[in-house]
């Protein structure tokens, strides 16, 4: 027969006179909870504080502080980072340029109809005459195809040929079609279409514009690299190189005559 366990008796605190609140079992004991005893204070509801509405206007002003702080840096931030990238494209065109002159002994020919569109694309990237008759011409890597036939080459550049192509039927001692812009990537290039039917390829930034409602040539998201070595007036003797970046609205002229970006200047397109 199993007998019940005898709790044992507490006493209220000393010198306390009243009555207990209520009877808690804990572990399988009987206690007695006391007002104002250790026990009963744990047990009671703590109420937590919200906020002001001074305080939260406080919160509010902080943040908008901070973010007017950190906007104009994120932006300057962005703006370097467009800088960057069309500075290292440069110097990569610049690169496969300087070979080109030395396997030719010529720099690249310029487009006769103006330098924002070029057939520098196809002249670095070399082709091959696969047409004599018709006058057609494949890139090495067949990432593209013009015709002076068409009018793609005659209307877009103003030019009857590439300098820079593999002739058929030619001896050994002829110069060879070259790609002197291997790394090309694809971001790089854009697909130009010319009045109305003419298609051709083009070297562009990979940022694009890169505001958006900054169309050179009438396309958004088209921003060609500027090239001219038929009369260069900033490198007599060379040829000019540049590119402007619309960034928030402000041009930025990024060139091979300075290492300076010219903020601003709309005398050179």
């Amino acid at each position: 027969m199993k007998t019940k366990q005898k709790l044992p008796i507490v006493h209220p605190p000393q010198g306390y006179g009243g009555r207990a609140d209520c009877r808690l079992s804990i572990k399988k004991q009987r206690v007695i909870v006391f007002p104002g005893s250790i026990v009963n204070r744990k047990s009671q509801i703590v109420n937590v504080r919200a906020f002001t509405l001074v305080e939260l206007l406080v919160v509010i002003g902080i943040i908008a502080v901070l973010a007017a702080l950190i906007l104009p840096v994120a932006a300057a931030v962005k703006r370097q980072a467009y800088l960057h990238t069309a500075q290292t494209e440069m110097a990569q065109l610049e690169t496969a340029i300087d070979r080109y002159k030395s396997a030719y002994g010529f720099y690249p020919p310029g487009s006769v109809n103006g330098p924002l569109t070029n057939q520098l694309y196809f002249e670095l990237l070399g082709t091959t005459n696969s047409d004599v008759n018709n006058g057609v011409f494949n890139t090495l890597d067949n990432s593209a195809q013009i015709s002076r036939v068409n009018g793609d080459l005659n209307n877009t550049f103003g030019v009857s040929g590439i300098m820079n192509c593999s002739k058929p039927g030619a001896d050994e001692s002829s110069p060879r079609g070259q790609n002197f812009l291997p790394d090309l990537k694809p971001g790089q290039v854009a697909t130009l279409y010319t009045n109305g039917n003419d298609v051709v390829k083009i070297l562009v930034s990979s940022d694009n514009g890169p505001d958006g409602d900054y169309q050179p040539v009438g396309v958004t998201g088209i921003n060609p690299w500027r090239y001219n070595s038929s009369n260069p007036t900033n490198n007599p003797g060379s040829y000019d190189l540049w590119i402007q970046l619309a960034i928030a609205a402000k041009t930025n002229l990024i060139c091979n005559w300075t290492t300076q970006v010219q903020l601003n200047n709309t005398s050179v397109r």
